[in-house]
């Protein structure tokens, strides 16, 4: 058996918007498939609020649950949330906590999506496929496309 060893997974990207607006757009913990293309919507366990930090957002995919993320932190005026991974979780990791933020920036704001976790060398390349490109990258790539538009 592997160790579990500490993990950082980071993907950020710089938006031509101001960060309140990026903030507005992102900073709902119950309203990610409101702007990212590949999250199905999902829902607030227990009809908590999803600004509070406690609350669980639930993701079904045909009437199963693929994913349980409880919200830990949130700071709407630093513009940051933090959540954990519940079971189920798809991939062999411990710990696995998230942070996504907006920061000012010299050319707008910058959305920085990261995860600290744990888990064994062999699992670092899934990390990287599934959260990293998958769901951070191509969050983030809807977001250039949304604020380029405009």
């Amino acid at each position: 058996m592997t160790s579990m060893t500490p993990r950082t997974l980071e993907r950020s990207t710089v938006l031509a918007a101001t960060p309140d607006q990026v903030w507005a757009a992102i900073g709902d913990f119950g309203g990610l498939a409101d702007w990212h293309p590949y999250i199905q919507p999902s829902t607030i366990e227990d009809d908590a609020d999803p600004g509070v930090p406690g609350a669980v957002r639930v993701f079904s995919v045909n009437g199963e649950i693929v994913a349980r993320e409880r919200l830990v932190a949130r700071d709407a005026d630093a513009r940051w949330y933090r959540y954990v991974l519940l079971a189920p979780v798809m991939l062999p990791v411990g710990e696995f906590v998230a942070t996504l933020a907006v920061h000012p920036h010299a050319d707008g704001a910058e959305v920085r999506w990261s995860a600290d976790y744990q888990g064994a060398d062999e699992v670092v390349p899934q990390v990287e496929s599934i959260f990293g490109d998958g769901t951070y990258g191509a969050g983030l790539d809807a977001l250039r496309k949304r604020f380029s538009e405009g």
